[in-house]
């Protein structure tokens, strides 16, 4: 993926047409109970209004990497994609493994992944501690949600946006930094 800052961050969120207000879509495939979807709702209804839940879907036949371990998280996002509709963000939401390409590993393991910008990404609790998973998914889903409305990765250690760099690093992360922060409001968000 393709992070954009500064100039380039403007010029992707006029061409995405962010003036009318959105709906956070969530969207369990059927190993995610409505349960914890309700809980990523809650939360995510903290810092943005407009949250829905859509009925469970099966996992297109094509996801699966090439050994039938993982799904593929680039897989599950177009998909995704092509399901979410104009003025909408769509989560995927699971508890399988999921993968995507990252450099010379074709089948890197990710707790999530998303467009930046764009209109789909996917969470996954498969890498998340036991012990505070509804809150490591949270920070999750707002992480790639984040890269939907067009933000990189960021450099603040405690922020929402900072990059995992293959490490479970959500209990360190406590809120959008300033920076962040001012950006997501800019488009909507009811961040205090």
């Amino acid at each position: 993926m393709r992070f954009l800052t500064g100039i380039g961050f403007l010029i992707a969120m006029m061409a995405c047409d962010r003036t009318q207000p959105r709906t956070i879509c969530l969207q369990p495939f059927p190993d995610f109970s409505h349960n914890d979807t309700r809980k990523v709702q809650f939360q995510i209804q903290k810092v943005y209004k407009n949250v829905r839940i859509l009925p469970p879907i099966d996992f297109p036949k094509n996801s699966l990497n090439a050994a039938g371990t993982r799904h593929r998280a680039d897989s599950l996002i177009h998909f995704l994609d092509r399901r979410t509709l104009k003025h909408q963000l769509t989560i995927g939401l699971t508890n399988k493994d999921i993968s995507t390409t990252k450099g010379k590993f074709k089948n890197w393991g990710v707790m999530g992944l998303g467009f930046c910008p764009g209109k789909s990404c996917i969470a996954s609790t498969y890498r998340l501690d036991k012990k505070n998973r509804a809150e490591q998914l949270f920070k999750v889903a707002i992480h790639e949600l984040g890269h939907t409305e067009g933000l990189p990765h960021c450099p603040e250690k405690s922020c929402f946006m900072r990059d995992a760099e293959g490490k479970n690093r959500k209990d360190e992360e406590k809120a959008f930094c300033p920076n962040c922060k001012r950006k997501l409001v800019a488009l909507g968000w009811n961040l205090k």
